[in-house]
């Protein structure tokens, strides 16, 4: 991290910002069309550049990211959490998500136990796909 990075791969940069856990995951996930770069599909190849705007899709959460420094190689999440800024609107469009999934959560019903094998075998003989 000493010394200063003059060009990194998106695939590479998205694991050493600690967005995935490994480098073929985020490459991956760049080929399914989970990381835009001004709207646009990116390749895993293309090379990140200071003050690019990247919109990531991980699981139910989309992130707007702003690099603001290149790495190569993953260090700690202290370190990492420098190499980006999310923007204030992907903040609060993430927060307001996942506060909507909380409430969500709370109104689906609870069992209090776990179903007896007579109602598992009818769940899955409704759920069968024949």
């Amino acid at each position: 991290m000493t010394e200063i990075e003059t060009s990194v791969r998106l695939d590479k940069w998205l694991w050493a910002a600690r967005f995935f856990k490994t480098r073929a995951i985020a490459s991956h996930a760049i080929s399914g069309g989970k990381v835009h770069l001004d709207g646009q599909r990116a390749k895993a190849s293309r090379l990140v550049k200071i003050d690019d705007c990247y919109e990531i899709s991980r699981g139910q959460d989309r992130l707007q990211v702003i690099v603001l420094k290149l790495a190569q190689r993953r260090a700690s999440a202290t370190i990492a959490q420098t190499l980006y800024r999310e923007t204030q609107p992907s903040i609060e469009r993430r927060e307001r998500e996942a506060e909507l999934r909380k409430l969500a959560a709370l109104q689906r019903p609870v069992r209090d136990t776990r179903p007896s094998k007579q109602e598992r075998r009818k769940i899955h003989h409704f759920t069968r796909k024949t």
